[in-house]
């Protein structure tokens, strides 16, 4: 039995905020997954503390259950956050499926305040999938890969040979003139109160605006919607494979503690030669790396 590698994962979205502790060597959860409602309205403040209480539960509830089985307490060595927006250096870009505030806000140093320890944000569609290509449906893929996660609005992962092109937004591509994830999202179809047929139809021409601009050997359709993909997916017609997420909604949780544990990893790695040579003996890598090398078998 290996030992496991933990890390704390907060999916944040538009509706709901979702977190787990994650053995990252296997992309399992490690104990209890919670979920609460994101509050309303959104604005930073309050969506920062919900997310504090919520990692604040999940240590609480994963040390006693350690003491009740007489082990002593997990080793948490890092915490990620998906956030439904481009992030960089830590600051949120934009805010279309949650409060304006967010706009420009350093997310990165408030929930490091909340949690009590350095914590890395990133977006979240980045995150689940990143997930998604080490321990689901892209696992070994090549090519141009493009994770969709269906949910509020359609937050995307472009993949390139395994290595992550980060904070696209195909959500808000221009599909028929509009902003196409006022059709395609989950959210779209409860709200417009559309079959699964009529949804599929309107999710279709995103997609294949997607084809025409990124051509990928690739799409997987995640998010919570991902369960029912027996509904949708064979009414796509888009010609591209198209699958369903293995991680489906946990994907998010998965992706942001295996991104919170490499960027943590990396800091460390930096400080420690900053303390011993005075600077980083080796430059950072631009990008995740998530896809492991594919033998010649699997490459045929």
């Amino acid at each position: 039995m290996h030992e496991p590698e933990l890390a704390i994962g907060v999916d944040v979205g538009g509706t709901g905020i979702k977190a787990a502790i994650v053995d990252v060597k296997t992309g399992d959860l490690f104990g209890e997954r919670i979920r609460v409602l994101t509050p309303m309205p959104s604005k930073p403040g309050v969506v920062v503390a919900s997310a504090g209480r919520v990692v604040g539960r999940l240590v609480r509830a994963a040390n006693s259950a350690a003491a009740a089985a007489g082990l002593p307490a997990p080793v948490i060595q890092a915490i990620g956050v998906g956030f439904p927006a481009p992030v960089i250096n830590g600051v949120t870009k934009t805010a279309a499926n949650v409060d304006p505030e967010w706009v420009g806000f350093d997310a990165q140093a408030a929930f490091t305040k909340a949690f009590k320890r350095r914590t890395w944000v990133v977006n979240d569609a980045d995150a689940a999938g990143v997930a998604e290509m080490h321990f689901g449906a892209g696992h070994g893929k090549r090519g141009v890969v493009i994770v969709l996660t269906l949910g509020t609005g359609v937050g995307s992962g472009i993949f390139v040979d395994g290595r992550l092109v980060p904070n696209t937004e195909l959500g808000h591509m221009e599909v028929s003139g509009r902003d196409a994830e006022r059709r395609s999202s989950a959210n779209a179809r409860v709200r417009r109160g559309l079959s699964w047929k009529a949804w599929a139809e309107d999710l279709d021409e995103h997609l294949r605006a997607i084809d025409l601009l990124f051509s990928p050997s690739l799409i997987i359709l995640g998010g919570g919607v991902s369960k029912k993909a027996d509904r949708f997916v064979p009414f796509l017609k888009t010609p591209v494979p198209i699958v369903a997420a293995q991680l489906r909604n946990e994907a998010g949780i998965v992706g942001a503690a295996m991104v919170g544990l490499e960027r943590e990893t990396e800091m460390v790695r930096e400080e420690r030669d900053v303390a011993e040579h005075g600077r980083p003996l080796e430059p950072q890598p631009p990008a995740l790396k998530v896809v492991p090398p594919v033998s010649t078998a699997e490459a045929g």
